[in-house]
């Protein structure tokens, strides 16, 4: 007669820690249900041993439902230990038996190894079954699929795919929703939906299969409306289905999608779960709803360390440090125990308050709890040190890291530059053994915005020779580099780089283009890549405005400007300055005028001091001294030392030496290291034959220990870039460009060219000054130009100081002369000679 059991298993743990078996042994071995009743009450591996000791001593039969259930306890559990335990009885039993006749084990097996996530071992005991000859069954397949899908074995999981067509099974419900979830984990995201499709019926773990797939594979918006197709065919959504939509509208930082989506969750009759609440508040403050996940985090009652990490975080990101360190302070007196991920927003939270206290707090931390072997912490902290002007901390932390990363070498290298201290970063980036494309960025970068724009070019030359592969970012770099040296070979050459590379050219890459293009003196270069642009931002239509104004093609510039209008972009005080500027350089002061007003009556946009500094530019330019003076009178703020420099500029052209002295005390006043106001006041004492105040400035210059800042050009022959400065003969061509200044100054002469003395601001004779013109930076680059280019090859020069009137002249006669267009990029615009003609129609 079977044994009735008890409520209670039947089983007992002595003091030692040794399980017994209660009941009558011959009563057990006649009642297989009571077996495996004992099985299932074991909770772990040692206690499932012992009852098989016992069992097995008291001589009760071995039968295969026994060694069934046994197998099937050790998958339930899924642990390593566990399912070498049951291997071991698997093995036993069949090498006594034909293991083709009971699939439950194999299957039991295949489960547990796929539960545990040892992946390979599942698919290998699936082809072992295979190959012994026993067919699997709807069973076997949903176990194998979890574990192809949790070891990304796609192959493996399309070849299953295969078979179980092969056999019939595919229209089993749990089959076709664990395919779903296969593909869709593996990135098969259509290969997931001809499966959802081809189904007669779905479930709602089919929709939810599909839409987490949607949701992690970059696709949130059809993740989102394959949502509401679910809730209008009548399924129920659950908790994981809502977990997964919010996330979306968290990814697609839709707020009116995401309420939509959360008025579906009290429909539904789902329940809020820490999982869910976290999803919300997440999805909450990347919407910008930041208030109301606060709200739904402080009505949490079940806060786990999970949902403090997510509201830190974001907290952190939307530039709201000093909340998430209230959030840490909070967690740390009322909330679970902070681990890794808590301390890396911390640290990164006092980085971006440049905080040295919270840091060195969140660092201690830290290393009191044994955090610092994580990487990704010790790299924030060098990060904060770094940016808390801490680098010697920083470097301290850096040498004790056990695992130095290229991450970790790279945040010491950003942080040396994030101080300004490029030469240790470059001495780092030389002394690391692996570099990845991210190290050589940031020195790039570095260079660049240093202004050492050959030294980039030169390094790019070098990480190319090192095979590698650049990318967006790279060539920002680069064409900011050829931008500000106006090599326009070099940035043809960029160009041709990114579409041979295929680099996708973003808003941010075209707008560097445009840029390049226009201060190599190459406007329409930067204007077919303005048009090619899909979509373009403000700072699209600013840097094709940019253009034009650099040219001194304000017609066109405004022409941009209202084609910008007439799109809907509303401009901002960026693209106002651009305008403005190329209303500067044409001249145009109606029009800078109207545009000047509409700031503040047509777009609500207040003047900033870079705004009146442009209208005095422009009014100063056109000869309207007083009125230029009398606007910055009447400023709402107080003129800095550029609106006054503007000033003293137009004065200069137009020789008002009195207000240029006046402008120029107002200058100094301001910003006394500008001491290149000193040389420009200088200058225009010298113009007027001032020979005292002149003295008298120099001296003040020679007090200060300062010296004028020589004239130099650049150009750029062959590949090569070379570079001459006023009266300075070393070039090693020099013998060849006197020749040709002696011939040019020969030619010109013949075409009545008198040189403009008055450009030589020295009390010296006039032979002596007609020297001293004669080897001005931009003719000494245009005579090596002549000698060292074929006819017909425009010449490119660009220099540093704006063009004197007298190189003006002759620049404009040397092309008409020798038929050559020559483009010179001055400090301030560009200048394109042709047939005797400026671009700028001598108004600069």
């Amino acid at each position: 007669m079977a044994v009735v059991l008890s409520p209670s298993p039947p089983l007992s743990v002595s003091e030692d820690g040794i399980l017994t078996v209660q009941n009558n042994s011959t009563s057990i071995a006649k009642d297989y249900p009571a077996i495996r009743s004992l099985i299932r009450n074991c909770r772990n591996v040692r206690e499932l041993k012992q009852l098989h000791a016992q069992v097995t001593k008291m001589g009760l039969v071995q039968s295969p439902s026994s060694i069934s259930n046994l197998i099937a306890a050790c998958a339930e559990m899924a642990t390593s230990q566990s399912l070498d335990y049951a291997r071991k009885a698997f093995e036993l039993f069949v090498k006594d038996e034909a293991a083709a006749n009971y699939l439950f084990m194999w299957n039991c097996l295949i489960r547990g190894y796929s539960s545990a996530a040892i992946g390979d071992e599942a698919i290998s005991l699936y082809l072992r079954m295979v190959t012994q000859g026993l067919a699997p069954d709807h069973f076997t397949f949903p176990f194998l699929l979890s574990a192809c899908t949790k070891v990304a074995a796609f192959q493996e999981g399309f070849q299953a795919h295969a078979s179980l067509i092969k056999m019939g099974l595919e229209h089993d419900i749990f089959i076709q929703n664990s395919l779903i979830h296969f593909y869709s984990e593996c990135g098969e995201i259509d290969s997931a939906r001809r499966v959802f499709d081809g189904m007669s019926q779905k479930n709602v773990v089919s929709w939810t299969s599909l839409i987490c797939g949607y949701a992690r594979r970059d696709n949130p918006r059809e993740a989102v409306s394959l949502f509401f197709d679910m809730v209008e065919a009548g399924v129920t959504p659950n908790s994981v289905t809502m977990v997964c939509v919010v996330s979306a509208c968290a990814k697609l930082r839709d707020l009116g999608l995401g309420e939509a989506v959360c008025a579906c969750i009290g429909k539904s009759g789902v329940r809020l779960n820490s999982i869910l609440v976290n999803a919300l508040v997440d999805m909450y403050m990347k919407c910008g709803a930041t208030e109301t996940a606060k709200q739904l985090f402080d009505e949490c009652d079940d806060r786990n360390v999970v949902l403090y990490n997510t509201i830190m975080s974001n907290y952190v990101h939307q530039g709201m440090a000093r909340e998430a360190l209230a959030i840490l302070d909070e967690m740390l007196r009322l909330g679970p125990r902070p681990d890794k991920v808590t301390m890396l927003t911390a640290v990164s939270a006092s980085a971006q308050l440049n905080d040295l206290g919270s840091g060195k707090v969140s660092h201690g931390y830290v290393l009191r709890n044994g955090l610092e072997e994580w990487d990704a912490v010790s790299n924030a902290i060098i990060d904060m040190y770094m940016k808390c002007g801490k680098p010697e901390t920083a470097c301290r932390v850096f040498d004790h890291m056990s695992n130095k990363t290229v991450v970790s070498w790279n945040s010491v290298i950003a942080g040396f530059i994030t101080n300004g201290d490029v030469e240790s970063a470059w001495s780092v980036f030389n002394a690391m053994l692996e570099s990845d494309l991210v190290s050589w960025n940031t020195m790039i970068s570095a260079l660049v915005q240093q202004s050492r724009f050959e030294e980039a070019i030169e390094l790019f030359r070098v990480m190319q020779s090192e095979a590698v592969e650049a990318d967006r970012v790279t060539m920002v770099g680069m064409a900011s580099a050829c931008g500000y040296l106006g090599a326009l070979g070099f940035a043809k050459w960029v160009h041709a780089y990114i579409e041979r590379n295929r680099i996708r050219c973003d808003m941010r890459l075209s707008t560097a283009l445009i840029d390049m293009y226009a201060r190599c003196g190459d406007s329409q270069s930067s204007l077919q890549v303005f048009e090619k642009m899909r979509e373009k931002d403000v700072s699209a239509w600013t840097a094709a405005i940019g253009a034009m104004a650099m040219e001194g093609n304000g017609e066109r510039a405004i022409e941009i400007f209202d084609e910008m209008l007439r799109q809907g972009l509303k401009p901002d005080g960026v693209a106002f300055v651009a305008v403005l500027t190329a209303c500067s350089h044409s001249g145009l002061v109606e029009q800078g005028r109207c545009l000047f007003r509409s700031m503040k009556n047509s777009y609500g946009i207040l003047p900033q001091v870079v705004h009146y500094g442009c209208m005095v530019d422009l009014l100063g330019r056109a000869g309207l001294l007083e009125e230029a003076h009398d606007l910055i009178k009447s400023m709402p703020m107080k003129p800095n030392d550029v609106v006054w420099g503007a000033l003293l500029s137009a004065c200069r052209i137009h020789n008002n030496v009195e207000l240029a002295a006046y402008a120029a005390e107002k200058v100094i006043e301001l910003a006394p290291e500008r001491t290149g106001i000193h040389v420009l006041l200088s200058n225009i004492y010298a113009s007027a034959r001032r020979w005292n105040d002149v003295a008298r400035v120099r001296l003040r210059l020679k007090e200060r220990g300062v010296q004028k800042l020589p004239g130099s050009s650049s150009i750029e022959v062959g590949g090569m870039i070379h570079e001459f400065t006023s009266g300075d003969e070393s070039h090693p061509q020099m013998p060849g460009i006197v020749k040709m200044l002696h011939e040019i100054s020969c030619r010109l002469k013949d075409e009545g060219h008198v040189p403009d003395l008055a450009n030589v601001l020295l009390d010296v004779d006039e032979q002596e000054k007609e020297h001293l013109l004669s080897r001005h930076s931009e003719k000494l680059s245009i005579a090596f130009a002549l000698i060292s280019t074929s006819q017909g090859v425009p010449i490119r020069v660009v220099k540093n100081l704006r063009i004197c009137t007298d190189c003006h002249s002759f620049a404009k006669l040397v092309s008409e002369v020798y038929s050559r267009k020559i483009i010179v990029r001055d400090n301030n615009r560009f200048h394109l000679f042709h047939q005797g003609l400026c671009s700028c129609g001598d108004y600069w």
